[in-house]
Formats: structure tokens, sequence, C-alpha cells
């Protein structure tokens, strides 16, 4: 198969029009009639996934989150965009990246999932395809009734996550949930227009988090990482289905940071 074949599969589950006006999607670096044998799947184009890509003779790399993101007047190996460029080019690997069309055609209903949801409804409706509603996160009945505190496991447990930071009473007793993977303080407001009891998120501020609490919406901050990670397992499985004779590899869960 080729990059360009390839595309096509990517863009069949994640279609560019699904991602948001500000966003960079779909393929930012790369020869479409290069002949792929392997790609490489990481979350970030981070300096470790370009090495682990090009280590492993990776012929393309898939990633979440784009490396690219607004213009660029120069290429060179001063900064960090340029230099991973430079390698990912240098290599003749090509980079593929899908993040807000894969927010809304894939980590959504992912995501709610994991956590088993049921009567779900979109958070935040970014675009109508036939009368369906499509867009950012999830809503939806937890499985059963449960305290924040014993909420906040169950997330850590659906995750692999050691630590969530939650806003709320430990003992308010939720029934409805909002999901939304990534940095989600935006979607708070919506969480609370749906009735959510809770919102399921990451990189929520201090003021946001005691804010929506005091508007009677309660926060597990589960951290960007920790629950979009669910990409690299998705799309490892996905392309395995669909690239026959292409070799998968992913990037091991590994967070990119740590807490003393």
């Amino acid at each position: 198969m080729n990059v360009r074949e390839i595309t096509q599969i990517l863009e069949e589950q994640s279609p560019l029009s699904y991602a948001l006006e500000w966003d960079n999607v779909g393929l930012l670096a790369g020869d479409l009639d290069r002949e792929v044998n392997k790609i490489y799947i990481a979350l970030d184009a981070s300096d470790a996934a370009v090495d682990a890509a090009v280590e492993a003779g990776a012929d393309m790399l898939l990633t979440h989150h784009p490396l690219i993101f607004k213009g660029i007047k120069k290429i060179v190996s001063g900064d960090f965009t340029g230099r991973r460029l430079i390698k990912l080019i240098s290599s003749h690997i090509a980079y593929y990246a899908m993040h807000t069309n894969f927010d809304v055609r894939g980590m959504a209903d992912l995501s709610a999932a994991m956590l088993g949801l049921e009567n779900t409804e979109v958070l935040d409706v970014t675009a109508v395809t036939d009368g369906r509603e499509e867009g950012i996160g999830r809503t939806g009945t937890l499985m059963q009734p449960m305290s924040l505190e014993y909420c906040a496991e169950f997330v850590k447990a659906a995750f692999s996550l050691k630590q969530v930071t939650v806003f709320g009473e430990k003992n308010r007793l939720l029934k409805k949930a909002a999901i939304s993977p990534g940095s989600g303080k935006s979607e708070i407001a919506n969480a609370i227009s749906r009735q959510a009891d809770v919102l399921i998120t990451g990189d929520i501020g201090y003021h946001d988090g005691i804010d929506a609490a005091a508007a009677g919406l309660c926060i597990i901050d589960a951290g960007h990482y920790g629950l979009e990670h669910i990409f690299i397992r998705y799309m490892k499985e996905y392309l395995e289905k669909h690239c026959q004779g292409v070799s998968i590899l992913a990037q091991e869960i590994t967070f990119p940071y740590f807490i003393v």
C-alpha cells in the first residue's frame, strides 16, 4: 500500500471535514506515492516518537496532535518543530495527523463506551450529517448512580490512571456524566446546559474547577494525556484490520511528565 491509499483509509474513519476550522489535520509531510510497509502510531510527534519511528524503519508516522498548527515561515533544526520535520523528511517518513476530526468521529464515542455511558448524546455539536448531530464529547447516563469519589476511582480504572483531580463534594450522587477527552474547560458550560452531574476531561484550571463545582457541576480532571492515550490502541486495531500486509507499531503508554 502507498501513502495515498492509507490516507484514504484514515479519512474514511475520520473525514477531514469534521475537523474544527482552527485545526490542522491530514497529511502534513510526505510523498503520496511512497510505499508503506510499517506505520508508527503515537499521541504526539515528540522527539521520542519521531526517533522511535526512525529507529523502527517506519514509512509513516500517525499522531493525534498535529506537529504543525500554524503557518511556518522556515524549517530549521534550531526549533523543535523544524528539527522533527527535518528528521521525518530526511528519513522518508510520511507524517499524518488526525486531531479534532478524530475527536468527533472516534474519541467521543470510544471514551463514552469505556465508561459504559448509556443513552448518549453529543456534548458540543459541531456538525450535522444527514440529520445526525456530530461533535466533541458525549453525555450519558452512568451504568448506576455513584458517588463522586467512587466515580473518580471508576475513571482511574477505566483509563489506567494513577490519579485524577476532583472538584466537588466527594459524597455527591452522580447519575449523568459528560466526557470530553483533551482540554475541556470550554465544555463546562455545555455540560451544565445538558444537566450533567459531572464532567470528565483534562486541563481544568483551579478557578475553572471551583467555579464549575459552585455551579453544581462536579469535575474529574483525568489529564489531557490521561484520556486521549486511547487513540493509540484504537488506531492500531483499526489499521490492522484495514491495512493488510502493513506492520502497525504503537508507542507504549508513557505519560510525558511525572509528579513528585
